[in-house]
């Protein structure tokens, strides 16, 4: 997994507009702050897609770019996002967990028409970049 830094700015009440310094073209936008995580992992997908693989510039050389610091001033804000590259390859693995919690997920998978698997993988990558 790998952190992208994003420059987020809102004009007024209009939904939040992302970009990304290091990936030019990189756009994204929400609605409200709590649908930026879906929107960048959109984004980054989409971008990626097309692009080279890049490795995201450290922090602080993000925010000694002078667009970056001209953005900040005029009142966007930084926010650090992980990226989970798209690898569509299947893995086994070997799981142990409590028994309870075990039912608990089979029943929800199930409840959901998802398998196991499918549920685990969703509430993994839900936890780790919230989309």
């Amino acid at each position: 997994m790998r952190y992208f830094t994003a420059l987020v700015h809102q004009d007024g009440d209009s939904a939040y507009g992302l970009s990304f310094p290091d990936l030019p073209g990189c756009f994204a936008a929400a609605e409200d702050w709590n649908g930026i995580s879906a929107a960048v992992t959109e984004a980054l997908d989409l971008w990626f897609e097309d692009m080279p693989d890049v490795e995201p510039a450290s922090l602080n050389v993000i925010r000694a770019r002078a667009d970056v610091r001209d953005a900040v001033a005029a009142g966007a804000v930084l926010m650090t996002v992980p990226y989970i590259p798209a690898d569509t390859a299947l893995e086994r693995v070997n799981v142990s967990m409590e028994r309870g919690l075990l039912r608990a997920i089979d029943e929800t998978a199930k409840a959901r028409k998802m398998t196991r698997s499918a549920f685990l993988a969703s509430a993994a990558r839900r936890e780790l970049v919230g989309a």
